[in-house]
């Protein structure tokens, strides 16, 4: 089971990184450049995130099944908003990113939550037994 959940993970991070490319690379031909670097930024936050929510998230299950609570881990679990807000602000403040752009963007994790649903259906279909 652990095995098939770091393959799941891997391959949504993977549709990530190329929806992410994917998108920069066609807003480059068609765009502004502030529209291909909110993409940028908005991709690779999203990336961070997923990460950092994958090993705080962890963190979080081991430290409640040993009976602990650390104050540290579940203020790590919520700093990630805060670094990703204050990374757009910024970013935002100096004008160099479009922020509907950055949205699209951080939404690269659904894009690879369809993708996965949409391959897991073509299996389903694809492995199912005849009805007789």
């Amino acid at each position: 089971m652990l095995d098939s959940n770091k393959c799941l993970d891997k391959r949504v991070f993977y549709t990530m990184v190329v929806t992410t490319a994917l998108a920069v690379s066609i807003s480059a031909f068609i765009s502004p450049w502030r529209v291909s670097l909110g993409l940028l930024v908005g991709g690779v936050l999203a990336l961070f995130s997923h990460r950092w929510l994958k090993n705080s998230a962890a963190a979080a299950i081991r430290l409640s099944t040993e009976g602990g609570v650390s104050d540290f881990r579940l203020a790590q679990f919520l700093l990630r908003y805060v670094v990703i807000a204050a990374v757009v602000f910024a970013m935002h403040t100096l004008d160099l990113i479009s922020l509907p752009a950055v949205l699209v963007g951080l939404s690269s994790f659904v894009v690879a939550i369809f993708v996965e649903a949409i391959r897991e259906f073509y299996f389903a279909i694809k492995q199912r037994e005849e009805i007789s």
